[in-house]
């Protein structure tokens, strides 16, 4: 197996209108979605072989998914189902193209009470990516349920991968996330942050490259950062690599940043030993091929229905001056 995630699965209602905010909004289209989710089925799309443990309730939605999931190709033996807890909701607003307003209906939802002794150890000790996200450690037993699969999956020498994915609602207070957050970052080898999560991280006013060293500093390989339409950034040991974005027009950018990671992922993943690929002009390659693939995420509304294949990633490459 190439990755594996875990996390939050779940129904995302998206808007029917794009420019207005959630208490204005006409109606809303159930979609498929949940961070850990996006990025099994958009690295599985480019040609990675993935799976995906998680947990949904014993209702439509949450046998929708498990379906959806099947259809695109993901590993679903990892995946329970809760009996009492109903599955994730969404609702989504979309101010404009680049902000999305949240209000999650997790109250707790099934995918918070998967639990460590639900774990597919098999899928864990034989994947040579886990990528988790922070919603998972917003309260038990997922919590320690993500901690015990880290640890599973690091001793079996797979790349740990972490998306800070900070969404303020869903927890009491930007002080327990933080404490959270900050209690992963040493257990990982890779972290993604976008602008306003690195400022949770660093402080307010911190220096970019400051604050991605301060990460790495805690024994973490690589740090990525995604600014949307002006490109993205990794940092390791030895410098930094930044890449620009590519210009397009934006309908949705909700889950660009899964598009992105998938497809960094799908790069580091390639050869067994991910640490051959953090030199500079390969990572550069990377960045470049995550870009597009965010680029033509942006493209389309909604997450899963947008996810490029890697042809269309090809054919949008191909198109695009080198010197990008």
């Amino acid at each position: 197996m190439h990755i594996v995630t875990l996390g939050e699965i779940l129904i995302d209602m998206f808007p029917a209108e794009v420019g207005r905010p959630l208490t204005q909004v006409t109606a809303f289209h159930p979609k498929p979605g949940g961070a850990p989710a996006n990025v099994a089925v958009a690295a599985r799309r480019l040609g990675a072989t993935t799976a995906y443990i998680g947990k949904v309730g014993e209702d439509i939605f949450g046998h929708q998914l498990i379906d959806v999931l099947r259809q695109e190709g993901v590993e679903t033996r990892g995946m329970c189902i809760d009996e009492e807890a109903r599955t994730t909701m969404a609702i989504i607003a979309l101010p404009d193209a680049n902000t999305a307003e949240f209000v999650f209906y997790r109250n707790p939802g099934a995918d918070l009470q998967l639990r460590a002794d639900e774990l597919d150890d098999g899928l864990l000790q034989n994947t040579r990516a886990l990528h988790i996200g922070s919603l998972s450690l917003v309260a038990e037993p997922a919590r320690t349920a993500t901690q015990t699969a880290v640890a599973t999956a690091k001793e079996a020498g797979a790349l740990i991968s972490f998306d800070v994915n900070y969404r303020p609602s869903l927890w009491r207070s930007p002080k327990e996330a933080l404490a959270q957050i900050e209690k992963m970052i040493p257990q990982v080898d890779l972290v993604k942050v976008n602008e306003v999560e690195l400022a949770l991280l660093a402080g307010d006013g911190v220096e970019t490259a400051v604050a991605l060293q301060a990460i790495l500093s805690q024994g973490t390989s690589l740090c990525v950062l995604t600014r949307g339409p002006h490109g993205s950034r990794a940092q390791t040991a030895v410098g930094a690599v930044e890449v620009p974005a590519f210009p397009v027009t934006t309908v949705d950018a909700t889950g660009c940043g899964d598009a992105f990671i998938a497809a960094l992922l799908f790069q580091l993943t390639k050869t067994a030993d991910w640490r051959q690929a953090l030199v500079p002009e390969q990572l550069r390659q990377a960045l470049r091929f995550a870009n597009a693939v965010g680029a033509l995420t942006a493209q389309t509304q909604g997450v899963i229905p947008a996810l490029p294949t890697a042809v269309q990633v090809q054919n949008f490459l191909s198109q695009q001056p080198i010197s990008t």
